[in-house]
């Protein structure tokens, strides 16, 4: 299971992003290939952005919700190569992305993305987290619809779902703004946030 939302911490790796089933039913892995917004672009995660991300991710604040504390650069890359080898259950595929700020040329956080087979076709759980610097400036919702609509359009998922802390208003607003709605759910203390594509 993903982690909350805007969690630096949650479970994320890189596969083929195609949903095309497999023989035995589910789906064949999914690898995150780039994504371009009107300001960012959404890069596959790589063990060589542990260093930029460290520092990206050092406020303690973005734990506020989570629980945790920053991961060093070693500890980023340590979790960015277990990441990289994927997922263990075949039916399920890890997806994450850097979210780089392109007229600064930095990075400036993370999005990600667990797609496993579904009832009605692919379902992915989504999450962001956007730097302390980089907050309040749209580019958590830029790059969060970015990946919506990346993943309805290029693996053909049907449903979206985050995990919202009741209580963290600005990734409430996060997930409004990828076309998200609270269902009103709570899942181990946080609200179920949902789209049908």
């Amino acid at each position: 299971m993903l982690t909350p939302v805007s969690s630096p911490s949650a479970s994320i790796a890189t596969y083929d992003f195609r949903a095309v089933p497999g023989e035995s039913g589910g789906m064949h892995p999914i690898q995150p290939r780039p994504v371009t917004t009107a300001r960012l672009d959404l890069l596959p995660l790589r063990v060589a952005h542990a260093a930029e991300m460290a520092a990206v991710l050092s406020d303690p604040s973005l734990h506020t919700f989570i629980g945790g504390a920053p991961a060093t650069p070693e500890e980023l890359r340590l979790r960015y190569a277990r990441l990289a080898a994927g997922s263990p259950d075949p039916a399920v595929s890890w997806c994450n992305w850097v979210v780089r700020e392109r007229a600064e040329g930095c990075l400036a956080g993370t999005v990600q993305a667990t797609v496993r087979a579904g009832a009605d076709g692919p379902a992915a759980e989504i999450a962001w987290v956007v730097g302390t610097p980089w907050q309040g400036r749209g580019i958590a919702s830029e790059a969060a619809s970015g990946l919506v609509r990346w993943l309805a359009r290029e693996a053909s998922v049907r449903t979206v779902v985050a995990h919202v802390h009741p209580d963290h208003h600005a990734s409430a607003a996060v997930a409004a703004a990828a076309g998200l709605a609270s269902t009103g759910r709570q899942h181990e203390g946080e609200t179920v946030w949902e789209a049908a594509l």
